[in-house]
Order: C-alpha cells, then sequence, then structure tokens
C-alpha cells in the first residue's frame, strides 16, 4: 500500500487578500500560491495545506496578542477549515486503514481545540494545535511518492 492513496486529491484554502494598502501584496501572494497549486501533485497539494494551517496559527496568535478579535476568529475559522476540509476530508480511511483513522481523530481533536482558543483567546491553545500537527507534516515531506498526480484544471494527471 502506497502512503499517498491516504489522501485523496486536496485543495489549499488560502488567506482572503487583505483590503488596503496590503492589497497588492495580497493578490501577489495569491497569484504565487495559485500558480503552485495549478501543476501541483496531489502530495504537494497535502503539503500546502499543511503550510497554510500553520500560516493561519500564526495570524491567529498575532491576532490574539493585538487584541483583534474579527482577524482572530477569520484565521482561525480559515485554520478550521484547512483541517476538516482539506486535511481531514481528504483521508482515504478504507486505503489509509489504522493510520488514516487515527489521522481523522487527530484532526477532530485539533478542530477541538481551535474552536476552544477561539472562544477563549488561548495562545496555549494555538501551540498545542501546532505541535500536534508539526510531526505529521514531517513525516508527509518524508515521504516519497513513487508516481505524482498532477492536479490541472480539475483533471489528473499522472506522471
Amino acid at each position: 500500500m502506497q502512503s499517498t492513496q491516504m489522501y485523496a486529491p486536496a485543495s489549499p484554502f488560502s488567506r482572503p487578500i487583505p483590503a488596503g494598502a496590503k492589497a497588492l501584496s495580497g493578490m501577489y501572494r495569491q497569484v504565487g500560491l495559485e500558480t503552485s497549486v495549478t501543476g501541483a501533485s496531489s502530495h504537494h497539494l497535502v503539503s500546502l495545506l499543511f503550510d497554510g494551517f500553520l500560516d493561519a496559527l500564526t495570524e491567529a496568535r498575532g491576532a490574539m496578542q493585538a487584541k483583534e478579535l474579527g482577524q482572530k476568529s477569520q484565521a482561525l475559522t480559515r485554520a478550521i477549515r484547512i483541517i476538516d476540509e482539506g486535511l481531514k476530508a481528504s483521508l482515504n480511511v478504507d486505503a489509509g486503514g489504522e493510520l488514516a483513522m487515527n489521522l481523522r481523530d487527530l484532526y477532530t481533536y485539533i478542530s477541538l481545540r481551535l474552536t476552544q482558543a477561539n472562544l477563549r483567546n488561548d495562545i496555549t491553545a494555538l501551540d498545542e494545535c501546532a505541535q500536534l500537527i508539526q510531526p505529521v507534516k514531517e513525516a508527509w515531506a518524508a515521504i516519497q511518492p513513487a508516481h505524482a498526480e498532477v492536479v490541472r484544471g480539475g483533471m489528473e494527471v499522472k506522471a
């Protein structure tokens, strides 16, 4: 069984384009993300989800410290969506077996902790979630897929 079959093709969730002076910078970042997604393998897309998740946690931490409640909620909502709609939803429990089920349970726990962090402004919960996801991210990065499935315009191309 290949390890990469545990995840179905996923798409990363990008942050919203910021308003005001940062709009142009945000547009360049969005174009860069879309360019990296267009020719990415499903393995690379999952890596992008991990990166996006950690970016959202960093943004939420900064917003909590600055007492920017709207920005905090937006960042945590993005992090939860990455976990639930990206990483967790793309698990293939039939092919991944016990490992996929354990990841599903981990992702469920992380979503719960992020919800609690949002309600309580709990930076410690954010740190816990980052520490929980980091080994999974590193293990995923260490996997070398036997073949790459490139996602282009909604079509998968095996290379």
